[in-house]
Order: C-alpha cells, then structure tokens, then sequence
C-alpha cells in the first residue's frame, strides 16, 4: 500500500519537473479536484486556474437529518481516490473475523467560535479568533498551525473538553443540533497517552472494552479494533514500559490510544497530534489507517504541525490557524491555490505543510534575523521574502475576501438551518463491573511489574530477617523489654519506610486512572475501591511473610492469638501507609517531589511516636497536637506492646512481682485497658479510610472543576494547559 502511494508521488514529481511558471510550482504529489460533483476526477495543476466559485462539494440534508447527508468528497490523490475505492490491498482478514461495519458519523460545525483562556497569552487572552467550519461524515479534517497558534485549544472547544478558566463565544453545532457530546458518541485521543506496559494490546483493550461497553460482545468488538488499527501482529505483545527493556514503538503506541477510543464506535473522533513523535513511515501508516476509519463513516478532526507530502495528500479539509486567526478553511487543495494567490506559490520540491508553516510561524523571523548575513548556496534562505507578521496578515486577508470564505458560509448555513438527529448516550458498564474489572487488572499489573512489587516484598522480608537476627535471643526477663520495643519501634518505622518506593507505581496508576477518567471511562469512587481491593492481597503477602520472620527471631510470645492480632496490626499499618502514599504523590505527581516529602513525613512521625521521648511528655504545641496524634507509628506501636505485655508479670526478687504494664509504663506509653489493642487497631482502620478520603474529595474537585492537582495547588502543569 505504501509502496503504490509513493510510486504515485515519483510520478507526479517526474511529469511536473518541467513545470516553468512559478503558479504551477505545486506539491510533490498529483492532486486531483472534483470541479461539479458527479464529473471525472482529472489532475490538474495551477495552470488550469480552476473556477473557485464552484463548490466542489454538495451536502444534500434530507428528513433524517444529518445522518442521511450525501457527501461528495474529493480525494487529494491517486492513492487516496484507489483508498476511497477500494482498490488498494487491503491486509488479509484471519478466519473468524468480522469486517468493520459503517458508522454513523455526525457533522460537526463552529461558527464565530472566539475561545478567551485568562492568562494563557502575555498580549492577548484571546486564543482562537472567530473561527468558522465544519467536518463532515467520512471525512478528516485536520487543524493546523505553528506552536501555540491555538489548535488544541480549538480541538477542546469542539470536544467540550476545554478547562473552567476558558471561555467560549460562539456556536458549535452537531448535527444542526446546540448540545453537548453525549457519552460514547465521540471519541478523544490526548497528545500523550499513558498506557499500561505491563498488559499485552489485546488485554489492554479487552479491559477498555469492559471498562467502556455494556453488554456481552466485548471480545469480538476488541478483535475487529485490532484489525481496524493494523496492531493484528501486534495483539499478543507487552505494550512495553519503564519495567520491561521492550516495548512496541511509538507507532504502535500511538494506534493503540487511538484504538482505545475508537471500541466504543464513536461518531466523531478527535485526535490531538496523531503524527506525535513518529517516523514518516510510521505516520504514513497512521493517516493510511485513519483515512480507512473515515471512509466507514466516522468523522475526524484533529491537529497536526506538520506533515509529509504523501500524508498531506490524504487529508480532505484543512483549517489553517496562527495566533488564533484562521487563516483558511477548506479543501487541501483550494490552500494551496489560496497561497498562489496571495503571492505564495508552493515550491516544487517543498512539503505543502512546510511551506504553510514557514509563511506563517513568527520564529522563522528570529532565525532569519540570526543569520540575515548568511546565504546557502542557492541563495536566500526561504521563498517567502516578506516579514511573517506581514504574510499573515495577506493570508488573513485574502481568505475573508476569497470565495472560499463565501462558500464557508453558505456550507454553514446549510448545515444549520435543520435540525438534525441528536447523538444518544451509549450504554456504560455497571459500577460493580468497572471495580471489579479495575481490581483484577490491578492484581495482574502488580504480578508482572516486579520492580515496583516484588522487589518491595523481597526488602521487606530482608528487613524483617535483618531486625529478627539483629534482636534474636532477648529472652523474657525484665531487662528484655526495653530492648524489645526498640526491635518493634525499628521494624514498623523502617517497614513503612520502605513503602516510599512504591511511589512510581502510586504515580503510574492515577496518570491511568485521570486519562480514564478525563474520557469518563473510570470513576473516582471506582479507582479507589478497586486500587484498595486490589492493594489488600499484595500488602497482606507483605505483612504475614515479614511478620513470621520478626515475630519468631525476636522472640515475642508463642501464642497463635497474638501472632494474628501481630499480623493484622502490621497489615493496617501498611494499608495506611499505603493511603497517605497514594494521597502525596496524587498531589505531587512528581517521584522526586513526593519522595522529598514523604521522608521528612515519616521521619517526623517515628520522632513523635513515643519511643525517643515517652509521649506523655512530648512538647505539648506541634509535638503532642497534632503530630503525634496524625502519626499512625503511634498507634501500631502501642497496639503491638498492649499485645504483648497486657497481662504478663514479671518477677522482681523473691517476693514481689510486676504486671507488664507496670515493667512497661517507664518505657513506653500504653494503656492499662486490656481491650485497647483494638482501639488502636480500629484507629488504623480509621485513618486508612480518612486518607483514602481526602483523595476521594480532592479527585472529585479536580475534575468537576477540569483542573490538575498542580492546578488546584497553584502549580502549573503543561498537559493541562491547553495549546
């Protein structure tokens, strides 16, 4: 297939290289041009001077709205026209598989669309300016402009994804219809997606697919994304990450993003730089795949920088965009002609998208004015010999003047003056099922991510068994108990300690879970459900091989009631520790900055647990309230000391004896209740929920308001500020 797109460019750049007038100078790449719809498509060249004034398009809306539009596209290739029909090689289907069925796309229009983003502009807060278009059924439509011209922000706009410091004024239309897009009728591909390394594309997908779709087709809807997106060789391979050495490469990362979205059969698609760090081969394949997606009916919009010749021949409309001026809006082919008749003409042997970008991006002044002295040995540094500001201000212009605005507009109006279908919500899994699908997902991440997990449990059990045989052989006389609590001070300080290097894998689920949420796949209350069920088996496997370990080289007393009472003490202690990691480096979202954080944390709290200083007379301002009352070492400690020594007595000479509280109460700070373990146990429960709880009400704000938890912190975040 890529082979014949790039024989079809050789031969336009072999027939057109005798071209002599600087209007026929166009793109390596033999455009075709559909003058009145039901005509032969001919090449053309600018020689032909066509007659803009002709819509080369005809939207034909009848009583079903806009569902039943009639549209008649013109292909910006030879290749694209065979792409559109069919002709080109298609990969073989395997047995079993299902063809991809047509979708009903949606016409999407902007009109007067002004978008103002309070503080995203040192000059202006104005990021896109009265722009007006429209995307139709079965068709790309792609934005594009230089750095910061306003593409993605234009993008948010039409998706109703843009943040609350944003205003929008104007109108967006779907379907003819003013509403906002429903649940599963589009689609949203992030610049950059996380995905999970650890699951394979085909497991990835299928738990997408449950966390996304109701019902019982799941797998098969799966498999024909697969196919749709060409990861087929792909299917049975670890997407790959910062734990495995291999991964698949950033084409086959990046289709796989688009594939998530794409298992809900979404009407419109929206894309923000598919092309994103990708090779031309790898870019071509993925406008290849998208143009495909199309011609089943969807409709795509999305950004883009800049592209190749053969890439740039499969787009149908381009809305062209700098400081928020559209520039243009139209087919690819009409920009090229608008830029001739600016006084732009493209050069023979230049990329069209180049071309764009150097006539209208204001830092090719800087690189100019840093080599004004220098010329190369064909002579001036670029084609365009005028000031950028003044070319966009000619562009701008001539558009608003053109023909090409004119029909703009009457396109518009067509598409608005009816009412079409409005776009229905598509069914969501069940609560029950997204926590049940996040929980075993969890469980199977943490067996195959060993860095994160086993390595954490391989430490723990290695500072048990360094503890255990550092205060092994104590015994059970008097002078044994101090010495025995400060083998239980160490073992739950330092174990907690080391839960700090679960920090990344913390970090790693809630960048998984804010893409989700940001496409209402997941839910908050479903993410922290599921991450603590998920969580509780792994930290038990902690708690019980650590504690055997401690428990029987330390030599605490050999009943099998307080061996469990010991085992459950720790486990809460990690599950609250694992709470308060997961709430720091939430809001952190940063390693270093949650790892600077939770050390001092930590090291604070085992200074205010009771065993330095006996807590009753700790400095009473910040020691004593709050610190040593947040401290959850605190309550461990005392729970496991009241287990162990509660209604024990030692002898004292012949005659007199004492309880274990009394033996105990110079030493550390207990209570004489012989319940009081449990309400120490229940303190822990307490605080486990309470952290998890906090996070629940900052998550919740956060995207109730579409903010960061940089944002709300007044830190700043690039992926949140829009472009």
């Amino acid at each position: 297939m890529m082979e014949e797109i790039q024989s079809q460019s050789d031969h336009y750049r072999s027939s057109s290289s005798s071209a002599s007038s600087p209007a026929s100078r166009v793109p390596s790449s033999n455009f075709f041009y559909l003058r009145k719809p039901g005509t032969v498509r001919q090449p053309i060249s600018f020689e032909d001077s066509p007659d803009w004034d002709d819509t080369d398009i005809e939207v034909k809306v009848e009583e079903g709205g806009a569902d039943s539009m009639n549209v008649a596209t013109t292909p910006g290739s030879p290749s694209l026209s065979k792409l559109n029909s069919g002709s080109l090689p298609s990969p073989p289907l395997p047995e079993g598989a299902v063809i991809a069925r047509k979708i009903a796309g949606a016409s999407v229009v902007w009109k007067d669309l002004t978008i103002t983003v309070k503080g995203k502009r040192h000059y202006s807060d104005k990021v896109v300016k009265s722009s007006n278009g429209y995307a139709l059924p079965g068709t790309m439509t792609v934005i594009m402009g230089p750095a910061k011209s306003g593409k993605s922000t234009l993008l948010r706009a039409l998706a109703g994804r843009l943040p609350d410091r944003a205003r929008t004024y104007g109108e967006v239309f779907v379907n003819g219809v003013k509403s906002r897009l429903p649940y599963g009728a589009y689609g949203f591909v992030e610049r950059e997606t996380l995905l999970i390394g650890s699951l394979t594309v085909r497991e990835y997908l299928y738990y997408s697919a449950l966390l996304q779709l109701s019902g019982f087709q799941k797998r098969g809807v799966v498999e024909d994304t697969i196919l749709a997106m060409s990861l087929g060789d792909y299917a049975n391979k670890l997407i790959g990450s910062h734990c495995y050495t291999k991964g698949l490469c950033s084409g086959e990362r990046r289709r796989i993003s688009i594939a998530r979205e794409l298992l809900m059969r979404p009407h419109i698609l929206f894309i923000d730089e598919p092309l994103y760090h990708l090779d031309s081969v790898s870019a071509l394949l993925m406008m290849v795949n998208l143009k495909k997606l199309a011609s089943t009916g969807c409709t795509i919009i999305f950004t883009i920088n800049q592209s190749s010749t053969e890439v740039f021949g499969l787009f149908d409309r381009i809305c062209l965009l700098s400081n928020g001026n559209t520039l243009f809006f139209g087919e690819t082919l009409a920009c090229l002609q608008h830029f001739s008749n600016a006084g732009f003409p493209c050069p023979i042997m230049q990329s069209p998208s180049d071309h764009f970008l150097r006539a209208i991006n204001t830092d090719f002044d800087r690189i100019i004015a840093m080599c004004r002295n220098w010329q190369d040995d064909h002579g001036e540094l670029s084609s365009v010999n005028m000031d950028t500001a003044v070319a966009i201000r000619t562009l701008e212009s001539t558009y608003k003047s053109s023909t090409d605005s004119a029909a703009v507009e009457t396109m518009i109006s067509k598409l608005t003056e009816k009412e079409g279908s409005a776009l229905k919500s598509k069914g969501k899994a069940g609560i029950v099922t997204k926590i049940a699908v996040l929980t075993w997902r969890s469980l199977l991440i943490m067996s195959r991510e060993w860095k994160f997990y086993w390595l954490r449990l391989i430490l723990c059990m290695f500072l048990a068994l360094c503890i255990g045989t550092l205060f092994s052989g104590l015994g059970h006389s008097l002078s044994s108990i101090a010495t025995r609590v400060g083998a239980v001070f160490v073992f739950v300080s330092f174990a907690s300690l080391l839960s700090i290097a679960g920090v990344p894998a913390q970090i790693k689920e809630i960048e998984i879970y804010a893409c989700e949420e940001a496409n209402r796949h997941s839910g908050t209350l479903c993410f922290l459900i599921g991450q603590l069920l998920s969580s509780i088996p792994f930290l038990f496997l902690i708690a019980i091989s650590s504690s055997l370990i401690f428990y029987f080289l330390v030599g605490l007393r050999d009943e099998f009631g307080l061996l469990m009472y010991f085992i459950l003490n720790f486990f809460m202690c990690l599950l609250v520790n694992e709470g308060l990691v997961l709430l720091v480096a939430c809001i952190c979202q940063n390693i270093f900055s949650s790892i600077l954080i939770l050390v001092p944390m930590h090291l604070v709290m085992m200074l205010s647990a009771g065993y330095f200083r006996i807590r009753g007379a700790l400095p009473k301002p910040i020691w004593l309230y709050p610190v040593s009352y947040v401290a959850f070492h605190t309550y461990s400690i005392q729970g496991i000391l009241e287990n162990e020594y509660l209604g024990t007595s030692y002898a004292v000479g012949q005659v007199r004896s004492l309880s274990g509280y009394q033996a105990l109460r110079n030493i550390y700070d207990i209570s004489a209740n012989s319940n009081a373990k449990w309400g120490n146990l229940l303190v822990l429960f307490l605080m486990a929920v309470g952290y998890r709880g906090v996070l629940f009400v900052l998550l919740k704000i956060c995207f109730v308001k579409k903010l960061s938890l940089w944002c709300l912190f007044r830190c700043n975040r690039r992926r949140n500020n829009p472009r």
